[in-house]
């Protein structure tokens, strides 16, 4: 089957191009470190994380129902900042598609799930405004994924065609979602892999 050039690709942060911001395993250090009880943060954790993705709650309002409703030995700003501590880049991968976005003269637009405060720090620390032309937010949106609207905003802010738009995500049902509305899609298993699939996209990879 023939493959339609490719305009606009749309990448996930978490997972792909970064370290995830504030996954199981960020939160189990945190655990350990500040001494906390796992089964009581990870439970408030899950019953708000959801409204704070949306960005209908702040990084304060988060983090004061799941640790710090009652009285600590440390505070918000410690607890923050380890929180942004966690976050680590594939150097690698960013290059990558930095190098593949200007040879293909791709516009390169985010859809990502991530807080505002935490996506204002990743975007800044790891210069991603230096490879996205756009990040369709979940806490920008109000929608987040797996919510199919979040991917019908990112391609209507494309102006994209879905047959021109390839999605990559290390997600395999968002990538199925993706392909649901006509996009094509990558289940990203790490930058070798994704590079053999791009093939196919007819991009020359090195």
């Amino acid at each position: 089957m023939k493959k339609e050039k490719i305009k606009t690709l749309f990448l996930d942060i978490g997972g792909v191009l970064l370290t995830n911001g504030w996954d199981h395993l960020a939160r189990n250090r945190a655990i350990a470190y500040f001494k906390l009880d796992g089964d009581e943060m990870n439970e408030r954790h899950h019953l708000t994380f959801d409204t704070f993705e949306e960005g209908k709650l702040t990084l304060n309002e988060y983090l004061e129902r799941v640790v710090f409703y009652e009285k600590r030995k440390f505070s918000e700003e410690e607890f923050i900042q380890f929180m942004f501590q966690q976050s680590v880049a594939y150097e690698d991968t960013i290059d990558f598609f930095k190098k593949l976005k200007k040879e293909h003269r791709l516009r390169v637009i985010a859809i990502s799930n991530e807080g505002r405060e935490l996506n204002a720090y990743r975007i800044k620390k790891f210069k991603l405004n230096e490879l996205f032309d756009a990040f369709v937010s979940s806490s920008y949106v109000h929608y987040r994924k797996p919510d199919v609207d979040i991917f019908r905003m990112a391609s209507d802010i494309s102006q994209t065609s879905p047959k021109h738009s390839l999605y990559i995500d290390d997600r395999p049902m968002f990538v199925e979602i993706a392909k649901s509305l006509g996009m094509h899609g990558i289940h990203y298993k790490g930058l070798d892999e994704t590079k053999t699939q791009l093939k196919k996209f007819k991009f020359a990879i090195e």
